[in-house]
C-alpha cells in the first residue's frame, strides 16, 4: 500500500494516524503512516529508529500536533492525522446557539439535544444536527468517544444526570457543565450517590468555561471554546499573552512562560512550563501545528517526549 493510499484509508474511516516524512538525511523523501496502534501500515522505518520515532509519534497524536524533530543522522517531520471532533450540546438555549456556530466554523460536528420542540429546530440550529426528545432516550444516538466533546448547558437533573453518566462511562475528552458553584456541588454529590469515584467526577468542568468576564450568550461560547481548545492541545495558560514572556508557540518544555508580575502561569502546569492535560504529559511536543524554523528544531538528545 503507498502512503497516500494509507492517509486516504485513515482520513476516510475518520480515524486518527500520523505520517513521519524524512525531510533530511539518508532517507530524505521517504514517508511513513502508522495507524492509532502504531503499527506500520505503509512504508517503512530506517533500522534502529522505529521504536523512538512511533513513541514520539503517538504522542503528537493523542495532542493533534505537529512536529520537526531529528534522531540523527534523520531529520522528520511528524504531521498527526485526526478525525472531525464531534460536539454534543446539550440544552437548546441562545448560549447554545452561539457554541453550536462557533464551533462549527472550527471544524466539530455539532449534535444538539433537546426535549423541547419550540427550541431546537434548524432555524436555530442551522449548523448542528438536532435530536429531540428526553436526553435518556437519545444519548443512545450520539458516539462518545475520544473524539467526542460534551456541553451541557440546560442544568436540570433529567436533562443532565443521563448524559453525565454516558459520558463518564466513555472516553469522550471533555466533560463542561453550565451553573453555579452550587450547582456543581449538587451535581457532583449526584453522581457520587450514582457510585461514581472522585476520579471519574474530576473530569466533569463546572462551573464550564474560562473566566474572561463574559456576560452575552456570544461571550459565554467564546469562554467555553478557549477552555476545550486548551484542554484539546494540552496547554495554555488562560492569561493574556501581553505581557507573557517566552515564544508564543511553545516547543519545547524549556519554553517557560513568564508571567506578568504578581501573575501566575495557571493551567500551564508547574514553574510556567508547558501544561499537560489530566493525567498525561506533552513532554518535548511542539504546539499548536507550529513548525521550528531552521535552526531551532529540537537537537539531538532532546526528543523527550513522554505520553
Amino acid at each position: 500500500m503507498s502512503a497516500l493510499e494509507a492517509i486516504q484509508g485513515i482520513l476516510e474511516r475518520e480515524e486518527y494516524g500520523s505520517v513521519v516524512t524524512f525531510v533530511d538525511g539518508p532517507d530524505l523523501g521517504s514517508k511513513v503512516v502508522i495507524d492509532s496502534s502504531g503499527k506500520v501500515v505503509a512504508g517503512r522505518f530506517p533500522p534502529g529508529v522505529d521504536p523512538e520515532m512511533t513513541a514520539d509519534a503517538l504522542v503528537l497524536m493523542d495532542h493533534e500536533q505537529h512536529r520537526a524533530m531529528e534522531y540523527p543522522p534523520h531529520t522528520v517531520f511528524i504531521e498527526s492525522l485526526a478525525p472531525p471532533q464531534e460536539m454534543v450540546i446539550v440544552g437548546a438555549v441562545h448560549i447554545g446557539q452561539a457554541l453550536a456556530s462557533f464551533a462549527a466554523q472550527m471544524g466539530y460536528r455539532v449534535t444538539v439535544i433537546d426535549s423541547r420542540a419550540a427550541f431546537a429546530t434548524a432555524e436555530r440550529f442551522p449548523n448542528a444536527r438536532i435530536l429531540v426528545g428526553w436526553p435518556e432516550k437519545v444519548i443512545g444516538q450520539v458516539t462518545l468517544d475520544r473524539r467526542t466533546w460534551v456541553v451541557i448547558l440546560s442544568h436540570t437533573p433529567p436533562h443532565e444526570d443521563p448524559v453525565l453518566e454516558a459520558a463518564l462511562k466513555s472516553p469522550v475528552r471533555y466533560i463542561g457543565c453550565m451553573g453555579s458553584r452550587r450547582t456543581q456541588d449538587l451535581r457532583l454529590g449526584r453522581l457520587r450517590a450514582m457510585g461514581f469515584s472522585e476520579e471519574d467526577i474530576a473530569r466533569v468542568r463546572g462551573p464550564v468555561g474560562l473566566d474572561i468576564g463574559a456576560e452575552s450568550p456570544q461571550e459565554v461560547a467564546v469562554s467555553i471554546l478557549a477552555e476545550m481548545t486548551m484542554v484539546r492541545y494540552g496547554h495554555g495558560t488562560g492569561l493574556s499573552l501581553h505581557g507573557i514572556e517566552g515564544r508564543v508557540h511553545k516547543q519545547r518544555p524549556e519554553d517557560e512562560v513568564s508571567p506578568p508580575e504578581g501573575g501566575s502561569t495557571g493551567a500551564a502546569g508547574e514553574g510556567g512550563t508547558l501544561g499537560a492535560p489530566e493525567g498525561g504529559s506533552i513532554g518535548a511536543a511542539g504546539e499548536g501545528g507550529f513548525v521550528s524554523p531552521p535552526g531551532d528544531r529540537a537537537q539531538p538528545g532532546a526528543n523527550t517526549l513522554s505520553r
